[in-house]
C-alpha cells in the first residue's frame, strides 16, 4: 500500500491552481504547503497523500489514479479538470477492457501527466 505520491511540476502555482480545481470533485484539496519551496500535498483527509512540486526532471507521461466514489463524481472530475486548463485525454466512460465496471476519465495536465478518476462500482 501507498502511503503518498510525488508529482515534479514545471509550474507550482499553475499546477497548484489546476489540482485545486480538478480534484475538488473528488473531496481533495490542499492539506499541506510550502509556498516557499513550491510544494503542496493534497488529500481527503488528515495527511497530503499527492504532492507536487516545482523541481527537475519535470514528469511527463506519468499516470495518477484518484478513485471515485461514484460514476457522477468521475464526470465533475473531467469537466472541473477541462475547465482547469486540463487536455482530454479519454472522455468519462466504461472500459470494459479493465472490467466491465471500470469507469473512467482522464485528464492531461499542463506538464503532459496522465490524470484519472476511476470508479469501479456498478452503476
Amino acid at each position: 500500500m501507498l502511503d503518498h505520491v510525488g508529482l515534479n511540476v514545471k509550474d507550482y502555482a499553475a499546477s497548484r491552481a489546476f489540482y485545486e480545481q480538478a480534484l475538488a470533485p473528488l473531496g481533495w484539496r490542499v492539506l499541506m504547503s510550502f509556498d516557499e519551496w513550491n510544494r503542496a500535498g493534497f488529500g481527503t483527509a488528515e495527511k497530503p497523500e499527492f504532492w507536487i512540486s516545482q523541481r527537475e526532471p519535470y514528469g511527463t507521461g506519468t499516470h495518477v489514479a484518484f478513485a471515485s466514489p461514484d460514476r457522477a463524481t468521475v464526470d465533475a472530475f473531467h469537466g472541473a479538470a477541462l475547465a482547469a486548463g486540463g487536455r482530454d485525454n479519454g472522455a468519462p466512460g466504461v472500459r470494459e477492457i479493465y472490467h466491465p465496471n471500470y469507469y473512467g476519465a482522464f485528464v492531461l495536465d499542463a506538464d503532459g501527466n496522465n490524470i484519472e478518476a476511476v470508479c469501479h462500482a456498478a452503476p
